[in-house]
């Protein structure tokens, strides 16, 4: 691919719940990108999730791009409202991957 966003995490278990990636509208390296697809690291079916433009992400922490879990983060959670976004639960109550996880589910 020609085009890709780096998108760093503290929680690489939700990677497979992921439904967008976001990036600060205004930001240069990544404002070409809005509005199209990325494939989910990790996904069956090298599953495909939009690149939203929000304000919420600041450009100077981190690469300046977010992975959104609407299903795992409250403030994921307001993203993908605000956005129309999907709402995937990958875990279980007792922290184990669910059926949602795919390969990884009962890990």
């Amino acid at each position: 691919p020609e085009d890709f966003i780096p998108v760093a995490t503290t929680r690489p278990e939700t990677i497979v719940g992921d439904t967008a990636v976001c990036v600060h509208p205004e930001d240069p390296r990544y404002k070409h990108l809005i509005g199209k697809r990325v494939v989910v690291p990790m996904s069956e079916g090298n599953r495909g999730i939009p690149v939203i433009g929000d304000d919420y992400v600041d450009r100077e922490f981190g690469t300046g791009a977010l992975k959104v879990t609407p299903g795992h983060d409250p403030n994921d959670w307001k993203l993908g409202q605000k956005h129309s976004l999907e709402v995937m639960n990958v875990m279980n109550k007792d922290g184990t991957m669910n059926e949602n996880a795919g390969r990884y589910a009962s890990m």
